[in-house]
């Protein structure tokens, strides 16, 4: 890759040049502002090479730098030419003071409007700004110039999702919606976000590996009806039955003309400047449209879920749980002989989860890391990485499947061999953090920033931490990263409700050694009042199945109630799973729930 990354980094600057520009912003991104895009949308990773979720690379005639979050402060070291590219840590400087630092008078730094929202661009703006420098939108992407092999754009056909596993029909959803567009005055809604897509019209896709995703965009008007915009390929007459009178599918290049229309016929058009290309903003405003920014209306009625979407999810867990114990009782046995890797032992965890009804795919690219790769947040192995799991050594696996009647995402670390001290006062530690957030009891209205510190607190009482959140919202057979609401250190004005699934997963990781997370899907539910207050309260339901390593449980350092809290919940996934899985299964999994002392 270190060839190839320093003749693409040349075109760039080569293409760079013929159009006048200083230099170029290449984000992790795509139209519809994805976490995971599809292959003809992976500009980051084919410049540099880095292929993590979220990144953003700035190329300039003499410099070249790739800022990441703390997931990725190891990967992107390994994945990039450091000759090239200069990695920076997002938290330490930001791509705007980086900019003022960098940029000279009279600069010209281009972006492609498609893959940036207003916000992100209010930011850049300020970071030129500053030194005199311009920002200049850049229509094609030069990337795209001279990126000659680049994938064709998906074409999955979008398919209906059935009423059985979404709750509440697109008829009622798209009824409560224009009822508030009603209310604002607003004409029409667009969404540009898939996610907010497929849940308002009950579809699903397969544009983007993992994630259900019909990769389109959508207006919704104040009268109910509504327009989605697809590529003819991806429509057939069961999707046009479904979808019913009351939704014009119209070929995705109109799409352009309607927001000319919207303009022309001087619509009030909400649009959210945090999930919607600049270019959809740029285009409304050119024609003439009142824009009223607002958050996408699908977001908070996705992120509350319906009672048939929970019950769902409670059963998804149940057949994941299922196939994840499956999966640890082989590990189990065959772990000792010394001959597994992280490749081969992925490929057994993915093959336990096809076996389940209705699976449809794996949520994300299964994480298995041993030792040292642990500490790698989002390491993902391959054969030039691939550890054999080796006595002494922990090992730890993040992953998670699509059900059609839910999303899950786990994460276990696990000894192989006889664990060090250390390993087990880290990993005690980590799973006091996640005993304290599991049990937190909390008003109506508490974000998740709020709840963050209780998941560090064990670890900061000795000069530990982690680098990243504590959790993230998870959709109903959609996303397993869903927003708005997270558990994080960064602030949230979005409170958790009734509904909502988020992940409890602290972690700590020891660079060159050891990686440790422990993570479970929650929902939260309301719980009686305490005292005299009349306010609403909530807790947090488990909704994970799978034991802990008690071998990496270190009693001496937890209180009886937290003992009580994992005896109660290995209980309960014993009773629970006991009837689900292979026999061999069943007696390690008598063993692995044994009570803690």
């Amino acid at each position: 890759m270190s060839t190839e990354s320093k003749i693409r980094v040349q075109k760039l600057r080569s293409e760079l040049a013929k159009q006048g520009l200083s230099g170029f912003i290449v984000p992790h991104a795509d139209e519809y502002q994805n976490e995971y895009l599809p292959a003809c949308a992976e500009r980051l990773a084919w410049l540099t090479g880095f292929t993590g979720s979220a990144g953003t690379a700035v190329v300039l005639v003499d410099q070249a730098v790739v800022f990441v979050d703390g997931r990725y402060v190891l990967q992107v070291r390994n994945q990039i030419d450091l000759e090239i590219f200069d990695p920076q840590h997002i938290s330490e400087i930001s791509i705007k003071e980086w900019l003022h630092s960098v940029l000279k008078r009279g600069d010209k730094l281009g972006y492609d409007p498609w893959l940036h929202t207003p916000k992100d661009l209010k930011s850049l703006r300020e970071g030129c700004a500053r030194i005199k420098a311009e920002l200049v939108p850049c229509q094609p992407n030069p990337i795209d110039i001279i990126w000659s092999d680049r994938p064709e754009s998906p074409r999955a056909r979008v398919i209906p999702h059935s009423i059985r596993y979404a709750g509440q029909s697109s008829e009622e959803k798209r009824r409560d919606l224009a009822k508030g567009l009603k209310e604002d005055r607003i004409d029409v809604a667009v969404l540009t976000a898939p996610d907010s897509i497929a849940w308002l019209f009950n579809i699903r896709g397969g544009d983007v590996s993992h994630t259900p995703l019909p990769l389109s965009f959508a207006c919704l008007r104040s009268d109910e009806s509504a327009m989605l915009f697809l590529d003819s390929q991806k429509v057939s007459a069961e999707l046009r039955d479904h979808l019913g009178p009351g939704v014009h599918v119209v070929p995705g290049e109109e799409f352009r003309h309607t927001l000319e229309h919207l303009g022309r016929d001087r619509c009030r058009v909400l649009c959210d400047p945090q999930r919607t290309a600049s270019f959809i903003f740029d285009q409304l405003e050119k024609y003439g449209a009142e824009i009223v920014e607002g958050k996408d209306p699908c977001i908070l009625p996705k992120a509350r879920k319906n009672s048939v979407e929970v019950e769902g999810s409670r059963e998804a867990h149940i057949r994941d749980g299922a196939a994840v114990c499956d999966f640890l009782a082989w590990l189990a046995a065959e772990a000792p002989l010394g001959k597994l890797t992280e490749v081969a032992v992925q490929d057994y965890l993915d093959a336990c989860r096809e076996q389940q009804a209705l699976w449809k795919d794996q949520s994300f690219p299964t994480i298995s890391a041993a030792g040292s790769n642990g500490a790698i947040v989002h390491y993902r192995a391959t054969e030039a990485s691939n550890r054999a799991l080796a006595p002494g050594c922990l090992y730890l696996v993040d992953s998670g499947g699509q059900y059609l009647d839910g999303t899950t995402d786990i994460t276990r670390t696990v000894a192989i061999g006889t664990p060090t001290q250390e390993q087990r006062d880290c990993y005690t530690r980590v799973l006091k953090g996640h005993i304290a957030l599991a049990t937190a009891v909390f008003p109506k209205g508490t974000t998740g920033t709020q709840l963050d510190t209780l998941a560090r607190q064990p670890l900061w009482e000795v000069g530990l931490d982690y680098d990243h959140g504590t959790g993230h919202g998870v959709g109903s057979y959609l996303g397993v990263h869903e927003g708005p609401q997270r558990i994080a250190k960064a602030p949230s004005t979005v409170a958790l409700e009734k509904g909502m699934i988020v992940s409890n997963e602290p972690g700590y990781y020891k660079a060159g050694e050891f990686g440790i997370r422990l993570e479970n899907l929650v929902l939260a539910v309301s719980t009686p009042s305490f005292g005299q207050s009349d306010r609403e309260w909530l807790a947090f339901e488990t909704l994970t199945v799978v034991p802990f390593d008690r071998t990496l449980i270190n009693c001496s350092l937890l209180t009886s109630k937290e003992i009580d809290w994992v005896n109660t919940y290995h209980d309960r996934v014993r009773v629970t799973l006991s009837p689900l899985v292979q026999s061999r299964t069943k007696t390690w999994l008598d063993d692995a729930t044994k009570g803690l002392l």
